[in-house]
């Protein structure tokens, strides 16, 4: 890891050096035979073309002298090298680039061609993680993990796309004033004089923000607000945790989160919380991911009761669809069994069973078992905080809370109420956007109106900055300076990667401005953790490492107070005829990125749907209603149009999805759609559910009427089942996993050799290399702890320069995805179901008959299994691609890899057709300098997200996954540049490097040592299509359920 405050001096010496020889030198240097020619025009084209303005490189770098005393600065280095590296470095610009780039780093740590990596955290209000950010020639191009954060060190989605969002055409680029270009001095004079008549009227001066979670924001507002009673900081998030949040300070006085430490747990049962998503922050599904891998006989076993088909039910031994009321009262039946043993609440039978099994095995699992809840309910919320204590639970963890969410739903109504009221003088607004996002956002804009002096902060033009007088142009994250206490004693660093790229300020720099604080917000930052938190540590190992881990009171808990009122609210509980369920979906979150073309192309876990938010409904109810989904002509998938009513707001013209698992009378809707200002007509996409989220409630009472009409989907999997295919996901029970033989969960396929049954792995079609000599690359990847979040297809498309092709092309089977996460519901209650229904075939008619009987695999369960199994090229030894393609476009390497050369590429598309895993993709456009597909690649600003080390293809050509081998060879050339052995896990792909929860495993087979040879030894270890023959080098763990009753 490469910081920008810490130096090696051997390093530094060398690249002194280096600039000192090269770049006062008059070498000459290599000419192709088209430059030595004078008349030669396209030479004498590309020379007049390459710079649009002369940049006086010659004056500066001729002189060794001047090199050698030379202050240059960090910023100031730009205008001589900034423009030619970016030239150099961005492949697929056709054109020439306008701005050059500005490096935020010292100039000697640049080496052209050499990746640097800075630690940083993003924390936008919805999404916290310690992240590296790499760059190239100064432009950060990807976000990995930060393997040193204890807390909150992987990248989700959202955080792997947010790189792209820097480099948005559409960002605000100045500050404004009513819709016109102003200076920054304009805007602080403004927000001064409103202070000073603020605090002359007594009007009060109110800052609107997301959850910060930083301790020197905080700092910062309270020195702002001494001696002044008037000045207020209202925290609000779009999506609320504020029940949690309510119930937590009341039973500890401290307003914070509860950790979850999931990795400990033997039994988790939750009741409405999808902590394997954005659950009061998210960041759970590492420490799940360990508990569920088998080892010494155990895993954790998962209950879930839920009305929206999740990752956490999809990912649970045990899944319950329940509405809202039968969550709640499931709650207070679990909580009176485990405490008293019995239970007077009345539920249907099915869910009674299954409440009665998870008591059952809470009691057993004594202190390792853990109950979550999502109920939007103080009562079920603190009532949750109190059985977790009771049964002393070692995954409970209070005395160090999490900070990520700080929002009060009361505060901001109050608000509302002082706005309308002309009560506030001056409103600042930085990170949120509410007139959006608010349920009562009318309200909230009309109330703008009698407010002195409105500002709005956002790195993008929304519906809010539409509506306030004066408009900051905000800093994106990799372009400030900030500070993040995670999780009490858990802190981080947010640097720099990159000088602003336009005229921006962060909003605690205008906050120090206009409290006169001087120096900058790094200084202030930097003297706060010197005083406040580092100790003896120093500033620049924090810096460097990004995070800091320091010493903190532990929070306790106040003395156990009586539940029979909390037990009496819930069993009281009611449902309406049709509830609505208002969720996050795992790609939009709260829609803060809603113009990122990664996110919207990126296919939803659960229903692979991309490009809209939709009703998702049960059969049943699909079937009351007259709903209907239907693949059509063209592969596209059809939906009916709904409209849903919520206390008088109707949303019209909504698309259904008829959703396995969906609780029968709810319907789910994902926030973060329906956005308009400040979108490409293309991003303008999905219905605004906000409109629906009364009272900051997820669950809402909800009227439905079917709309005339089809609604056009993007959906990249029509397929929704495995139809009894047991070898493509193999799955077992833990109680057989345990008890019987490898070859009964786990058996490899026969086929018939000289008329005799034999293992397919015995059988070679083709004579086999010896690949015991160099390296052999593999990819493990198991089922147990996948758990479908898609972190790591996003890390795919950035590092890899995968084209976003739109709608209409995904909609077409057209997507160029190179890893896809296939998603499959069983038929039956369970897959062993399925392949038991299989096998039960008798004839072709009949009851049995395997003529109806498939049609009736083809069709999701009303509550089903669910298994994800995320699919790329598999980098087959015997690839069949390789044997078809007329031009050798495509070939096998010694080290494993299937290689593509794009240049001999023609497009016959033979390839694909061979590939039994379906996984090439053809480039049926030219998907980037065009004007039909526009989206990053097809203007100068979104190219600077290119990774220079891989290529741009071009229109007729065919791509996949390429086993990163840019990644591979670097790092073997890096160690033979060293003169050293490779160490295990430095082998890396994008996929592997991105997943948190250890389900991708990636490394070199013929290294005994290494993780991936170990795990290819597991008896769990089978391949995809083993019958087949094709012997691939990624290989698959057998998915393992814990349906043993306690």
């Amino acid at each position: 890891m490469v910081s920008v405050t810490t130096r090696n001096l051997d390093l530094e010496k060398k690249e002194a050096n280096y600039r000192d020889n090269i770049m006062s030198s008059n070498k000459k240097y290599w000419k192709s035979e088209a430059e030595l020619s004078a008349n030669d025009a396209m030479i004498e084209t590309l020379k007049q073309n390459e710079f649009v303005e002369q940049i006086p490189t010659g004056e500066f770098l001729s002189d060794k002298q001047t090199l050698a005393t030379s202050n240059t600065n960090r910023r100031d280095f730009l205008k001589y090298v900034g423009f030619s590296t970016a030239a150099a470095s961005l492949a697929a610009c056709e054109g020439p680039v306008i701005k050059s780039i500005p490096y935020v780093v010292q100039p000697e740590q640049i080496i052209p061609g050499v990746a640097n990596f800075y630690a940083t955290t993003i924390a936008n209000g919805y999404d916290f993680a310690s992240i590296l950010v790499k760059t190239r020639e100064g432009r950060p191009i990807k976000v990995e993990n930060n393997k040193d954060a204890q807390v909150k060190g992987t990248a989700n989605a959202r955080v792997q796309a947010s790189v792209l969002s820097l480099y948005d055409s559409a960002r605000l680029q100045g500050p404004s004033f009513n819709g016109a270009p102003a200076d920054w001095s304009d805007l602080d004079a403004a927000v001064i004089t409103a202070l000073d008549a603020a605090k002359t009227s007594g009007k009060k001066v109110v800052f609107l923000t997301p959850t910060y979670a930083s301790p020197s924001m905080s700092k910062l507002v309270a020195e702002f607000a001494q001696g002044q009673d008037q000045v207020s900081h209202v925290v609000y998030d779009a999506i609320s945790e504020s029940a949690a949040l309510d119930a937590f300070e009341a039973v500890t006085g401290e307003r914070a989160l509860a950790d979850y430490h999931l990795e400990k747990a033997a039994v988790i049962v939750s009741f409405g919380a999808d902590f394997l998503g954005d659950w009061q922050g998210g960041g759970f599904d590492g420490g799940y991911a360990k508990g569920r891998i088998p080892s010494a006989h155990q895993m954790s076993q998962h209950y879930q009761f839920e009305s929206n088909m999740t990752l956490s039910g999809a990912a649970a031994d045990k899944r319950v669809p329940s509405n809202s009321a039968q969550q709640a009262q499931a709650l207070a039946a679990l909580y009176e069994i485990v405490t008293t043993g019995a239970t007077s609440v009345a539920l249907p039978e099915n869910i009674m069973a299954a409440v009665k099994s998870a008591a059952k095995a809470v009691v057993k699992a004594g202190s390792k078992a853990v109950v979550l809840t999502g109920i939007d309910s103080v009562e079920a919320q603190s009532l949750v905080l109190r059985l977790n204590a009771s049964i002393e639970s070692v995954a409970f963890d209070v005395a160090a809370p999490r900070y990520v969410r700080q929002g009060n739903d009361k505060a901001v109504q109050s608000l509302i109420t002082d706005m309308a009221a002309g009560q506030v003088g001056l409103l600042v607004i930085d990170g949120v956007n509410p007139v959006y996002s608010l349920p009562n956002a009318a309200e909230f804009k009309s109330a703008l109106s009698n407010v002195g002096t409105t500002v709005a902060f956002s790195t993008m033009p929304n519906e809010t900055t539409a509506s306030v007088q004066w408009v900051g142009a905000a800093s994106h994250y990799l372009e400030s300076w900030g500070d993040v206490a995670v999780k009490k004693g858990h802190y981080s660093l947010t640097q720099p990667t990159i000088k602003e790229l336009f005229d921006t300020r962060q909003f605690q720099t205008a906050l120090m401005k206009w409290a006169g604080v001087e120096g900058t917000y790094y200084d202030y930052i930097k003297t706060y953790w010197e005083a406040q938190l580092l100790g003896g540590t120093a500033w620049n190992k924090a810096l460097h490492d990004g995070v800091f881990v320091g010493a903190s009171a532990a929070t306790q808990m106040l003395e156990a107070q009586d539940t029979s009122a909390q037990l009496k609210t819930l069993k009281a509980a009611t449902a309406p005829d049709m509830e609505l369920v208002l969720y996050a979906k795992t790609g939009m979150g709260d829609g803060q990125e809603a113009n990122n073309p990664w996110l919207q192309e990126f296919p939803d876990p659960i229903t692979r749907v991309s490009w809209d938010n939709y009703a998702t409904v049960s059969k049943a109810d699909a079937a009351s209603l007259g709903l209907v989904n239907e693949n059509v002509a063209n592969g596209g998938l059809d939906g009916s149009y709904i409209s849903l009513t919520v206390n008088g707001t109707t949303l019209s013209n909504v698309p259904v999805i008829i959703q396995p698992g969906q609780a029968p009378r709810t319907i789910g809707l994902a926030l973060g759609y329906g956005k308009t200002a400040g979108l490409k007509e293309e991003m303008q996409v999905g219905v605004n559910a906000f409109a629906l989220y009364n009272d900051f409630s997820k669950t809402q009472e909800v009227s439905v009427a079917k709309e005339v009409g089809m609604h056009e989907f993007a959906c990249v999997q029509l397929h929704k089942t495995l139809m009894g295919r047991g070898d493509i996901i193999k799955e077992t029970t833990l109680e057989v996993f345990n008890t019987k033989d490898a070859k009964y969960w786990n058996p490899q396929p026969m086929v018939s050799l000289d008329h005799q049954e034999v293992e397919a792995t015995s059988v070679d079609l083709w004579d086999s290399f010896d690949r015991s000599i160099g390296h052999h690359f593999n990819l493990s990847i198991d089922l147990n702890a996948c758990t479908g979040c898609g972190a790591c297809v996003i890390a795919c498309h950035a590092e890899n320069n995968v084209p976003v092709v739109g709608k209409e092309e995904i909609r077409k089977s057209r997507d160029m995805h190179w890893l896809r996460i296939d998603r499959y519901y069983s038929s039956e209650d369970t897959f062993e179901g399925d392949n038991e229904k299989k096998d039960n075939f008798d004839g072709l008619t009949g009851d049995n008959g395997s003529l109806g009987g498939f049609g009736e695999l083809e069709d999701p369960s009303a509550n089903p299994q669910v298994a994800f199994q995320p699919v790329m090229c598999q980098h087959c030894n015997h690839a069949p691609c390789e044997t078809v393609c007329p031009v050798a476009a495509t070939s096998h390497s010694r080290q494993g890899q299937n290689h593509m050369a794009y240049n001999r590429c023609v497009g016959t598309r033979y390839c694909a057709n061979n590939c039994p895993y379906k996984v090439r993709r053809f480039n049926w456009f030219l998907y980037n300098n065009n004007d039909e597909f526009d989206y990053h690649m097809n203007n100068d600003l979104g190219k600077m997200v290119v990774n220079p080390d891989v290529n741009v293809r071009s229109r007729g050509v065919m791509e996949k996954c390429s086993m990163c081998i840019q990644k591979t060879q670097k790092t073997i050339l890096d160690a033979k540049r060293d003169g050293r052995e490779i160490k295990d896990g430095e082998f890396q792909t994008a996929c592997s490097a991105a997943c948190g929860n250890g389900a991708m495993a990636f490394g070199d087979v013929n290294d005994k040592q290494s993780k991936v040879s170990e795990l290819k030894e597991s008896d769990r270890m089978y391949h995809l299509l083993e019958h087949v023959g094709t012997k691939p080098n990624v290989f698959y763990h057998v998915k393992v359920r814990n349906t043993t009753e306690a």
